[in-house]
């Protein structure tokens, strides 16, 4: 017998640092599945010509909980399924890398509980690996290399600590391809 659960479509999360491939999969996954995108906010910012470095450290310490809330939000609002160009773990990630936990070590445990809690309603969580698809210098993501793959490093751990096994998905490094990615999203998953 079907449940509710099986009925809907699923709430997939992409994961990885900056120019592992999430827009572009996100797209893909979500028109093959005619699920909505919960974009990444901080994308669009910068492709309108936003620049972090005007950020005071306060002021990006703000933007990444409101973004993280904005997320969780969204993800909450879907009923029938998305795919999420961010998880909220990434924002906790990004707030670990920026050292923020040393100055609110309050906001910083309550940052991550919020992220879990939310996660949990998600039912897969897809890491893309780092090094795979070249780091564009596009004013979009950082180019460092060394610097995406701290944050990949910070991100899979939360995933491993934090996302039970059977919604944690490791995309292999040799698939490059988003229509590759997709398909093996979707037999990994089990739908369609």
């Amino acid at each position: 017998m079907e449940t509710a659960h099986d009925m809907r479509r699923p709430r997939i999360g992409l994961t990885g640092s900056a120019g592992v491939g999430k827009t572009t999969l996100a797209l893909t996954v979500a028109d093959a599945l005619g699920v909505p995108v919960l974009e990444e906010r901080m994308r669009a910012r910068l492709l309108a010509g936003f620049s972090l470095h005007t950020l005071t450290r306060e002021e990006h310490r703000d933007l990444l909980r409101d973004d993280a809330e904005d997320l969780i939000d969204a993800a909450s609002a879907c009923n029938d399924g998305f795919v999420s160009d961010r998880t909220p773990l990434d924002f906790v990630a990004f707030w670990l890398c920026n050292g923020y936990a040393a100055d609110e070590p309050d906001h910083t445990g309550a940052l991550l509980e919020r992220a879990v809690a939310a996660t949990e309603a998600w039912d897969a969580v897809i890491v893309l690996p780092w090094g795979v698809l070249p780091l564009l210098d596009d004013g979009v993501r950082y180019p460092n290399p060394w610097h995406q793959l701290h944050a990949q490093t910070v991100i899979e751990g939360l995933c491993r600590r934090y996302v039970p096994l059977q919604r944690l998905h490791f995309m292999p490094a040799h698939m490059d391809e988003p229509d590759a990615r997709c398909d093996w999203i979707v037999r990994r998953i089990g739908v369609l």
